[in-house]
């Protein structure tokens, strides 16, 4: 990316949102170059996939630029565009479950011999149902607080907290199940 003017450097979000509003390419820019890696994150956090995070991602930029006039500035701005790319990672996914059964768009086990701890995380993430997914994401790869998830979700910190707290479960017994079958 190309660098920026030190004015858009020195820039609140808000400011930026305000500018990128009044047509400020660089404003927009700026903006994508702060919270870009965050919002591709959250999207291979739910898809697992690199190119198809890319898509979600750059889904999730134009749906942000495009909704920009709704943006609530009083907000964080990077927490929005992560909880956005998540949610266009997640309709991925339904799509897919429209066009391939379940178990197709889940590989078998053999396809998946010699993996390692990462991937075998990613795929027990994936497995999650989409709520718990959503805050897993969110919280340990978008690296949001829990009080930033339950604003992006429009959840109560509780909701948060307890679909955190439920998804690890069900990940220390899947990737128990995976290491001693």
């Amino acid at each position: 990316m190309r660098s920026f003017s030190p004015r858009s450097r020195q820039q609140s979000d808000a400011q930026l949102v305000e500018r990128a509003r009044g047509g400020s390419a660089d404003a927009a820019e700026a903006l994508l170059e702060r919270h870009w890696d965050r919002a591709w994150t959250a999207a291979y956090a739910v898809l697992g996939h690199r190119s198809a995070a890319d898509d979600a991602a750059q889904s999730a930029v134009e749906r942000a630029f495009r909704a920009l006039d709704s943006f609530d500035e009083s907000r964080p701005f990077g927490p929005w565009l992560a909880r956005i790319a998540a949610n266009q990672a997640l309709n991925q996914i339904r799509a897919r479950r429209r066009e391939v059964a379940l178990d197709e768009e889940l590989p078998g086990e053999d396809r998946y011999e010699g993996v390692d701890a990462r991937d075998e995380v990613i795929r027990a993430v994936a497995a999650l149902p989409p709520d718990r997914r959503m805050v897993v994401a969110l919280r340990y790869w978008a690296d949001l607080e829990p009080s930033e998830i339950a604003l992006a979700l429009d959840v109560p910190v509780g909701t948060v907290s307890s679909r955190l707290s439920r998804a690890i479960r069900e990940l220390r017994i899947a990737l128990e199940e995976v290491r001693n079958p």
